[in-house]
């Protein structure tokens, strides 16, 4: 960066929003391995409460005392910790956005994630055809104010509004979590006789849905966002329709990438949108590895997208 020497090591301080879910595991998977493949370290910043926004703003501070060099950055809400992350640009450290785009565009240097809305429409569109165009579906929402969530529900919605044999019968929020998703169903299920077809916002939601299907005796056909290897065994299985592969790590080692190259003085495009294809029984060999065995994508290949 012009003006500040980077050191022969940055470091890169990653913030996700939780241990919970296996997706930013994956995200933390991504952040270390291309951080080590360029020649740079990261220290990951969690809450110890999923998604809470006074320890994120703590982390923050901590993070700031520490003086990293970069930050990859998820928010757990769209613009509570907008004033901690003001801080740390005004510090001259570069900050790039991840998963759920922050509103104020000067705080980051890049936007790394993907079309959340489509996500929602074309995960739905695969739903209701595989419904044959009829039928009572249900909604599990993710965290409320998760931009990630807002824009996939969005999706759902204006995508049902073109089937007139498809009720929206009932939605929820499961916050993005098994247990709240599992909860959430088991509501469902007490207030609707029928429910043939369930839209999740994440995987760990989906899976919340197939215990408390289970647990009533009732069955629904399932998709989710988030191709962790867990969603892909539910697919071969059987329990899980589809799901979209929305994938932390790759997103990660994008931000990372883009976080060292931002220190290394060289151009990075104003957002990165990765693409994101639908993962079912048919084509889910590809997505059948470990997280720990995944590839990053190619920088170049991503921005070609």
């Amino acid at each position: 960066m012009k003006g500040k020497t980077v050191p022969a090591e940055p470091t890169i301080a990653v913030f996700t929003k939780n241990r919970l879910n296996p997706a930013y595991h994956g995200a933390r998977v991504g952040a270390d391995r291309t951080a080590a493949r360029l020649g740079a370290k990261t220290k990951h910043f969690v809450p110890q409460r999923p998604d809470d926004v006074a320890q994120q703003i703590e982390l923050i501070e901590q993070a700031l005392g520490e003086r990293p060099d970069a930050f990859v950055f998820v928010p757990v809400h769209e613009s509570a910790v907008d004033d901690a992350i003001h801080e740390v640009t005004a510090a001259g450290i570069p900050v790039i956005n991840i998963i759920n785009r922050m509103r104020r565009r000067e705080d980051y240097a890049t936007f790394v994630g993907a079309d959340d809305h489509e996500i929602g429409r074309r995960m739905s569109e695969y739903l209701f055809r595989h419904l044959g165009g009829r039928g009572d579906v249900a909604v599990l929402e993710g965290v409320p104010t998760a931009v990630t969530s807002q824009d996939r529900v969005r999706g759902f919605r204006d995508e049902a509004q073109r089937w007139p044999g498809i009720s929206v019968v009932a939605s929820r929020a499961g916050n993005f979590l098994q247990d709240d998703g599992r909860r959430a169903m088991d509501g469902i299920l007490r207030e609707c006789g029928r429910i043939d077809g369930v839209f999740a916002a994440n995987h760990c939601m989906a899976f919340g849905a197939i215990e408390a299907l289970q647990a009533a005796g009732r069955h629904s056909v399932i998709v989710g966002v988030n191709s962790t290897p867990d969603a892909i065994s539910a697919i071969k299985s059987g329990e899980l329709l589809a799901t979209a592969d929305f994938d932390a790590l790759k997103i990660a080692c994008i931000a990372t990438e883009a976080a060292v190259r931002v220190l290394r003085g060289l151009a990075v495009p104003r957002e990165i949108m990765l693409e994101v294809p639908i993962v079912e029984r048919g084509n889910c060999a590809e997505w059948d590895v470990p997280l720990e065995n995944r590839e990053c994508p190619d920088w170049d290949a991503a921005l070609r997208r």
